[in-house]
């Protein structure tokens, strides 16, 4: 069976982080849908890249579940992922079931806000250290993975993050593979 993931892309997200990680995903053979967070339209990221999603987040949660769900950083488009109520249904779900959150940068402010994953291991921007610190243990690694949970720093860790979610998803092997053909 594929492995399915979500990549929910809102208004301000890091580009980088959103293509790197669908990207790798894809590589890995992991169907990934990148879900507009406002709809289909093309969404002007943090630096000013615009991203044309493949479908609304209404449509991709359709019927259908993920294996993983991940969250891009990017200041505004983390702060517009942990303002949505959609997003926390969505996420409380995939948690109760046990299923892969992953989020990076700025975007494990989100999980704070939708109360996912409190007293697990998480990494972030190093900025917001202080502010997570208070509900989660937080370390200083590029990826940091406790249980179902899965969080990374930032664009420069973007790949490391997106590999180890193909590990994850498909498993070492395959991860070793895209590392090795991407010249990591």
């Amino acid at each position: 069976m594929v492995a399915k993931a979500l990549c929910i892309l809102a208004e301000g997200s890091e580009e980088m982080e959103t293509v790197i990680i669908v990207d790798v995903l894809r590589r890995g053979g992991v169907e990934v849908v990148l879900a507009g967070l406002e709809g289909v339209e093309p969404v002007k990221c943090s630096r000013g890249v615009v991203l044309v999603p493949d479908s609304s987040l209404d449509s991709a949660l359709l019927n259908v579940s993920y294996d993983a769900i991940i969250l891009p950083g990017g200041g505004p488009g983390a702060k517009a992922l942990a303002e949505s109520a959609k997003v926390k249904v969505l996420l409380t779900d995939q948690e109760a079931a046990g299923r892969i959150v992953g989020a990076i940068c700025a975007a494990p402010t989100a999980l704070l806000e939708h109360g996912i994953g409190k007293g697990k291991r998480l990494t972030s921007y190093p900025s917001f250290k202080d502010v997570l610190s208070k509900d989660y243990i937080y370390t200083q690694a590029q990826v940091e993975v406790d249980g179902s949970l899965i969080t990374s720093q930032g664009p420069g860790t973007s790949f490391s993050f997106a590999l180890r979610l193909v590990e994850l998803l498909v498993g070492k092997e395959k991860a070793e593979e895209i590392s090795a053909a991407m010249l990591l």
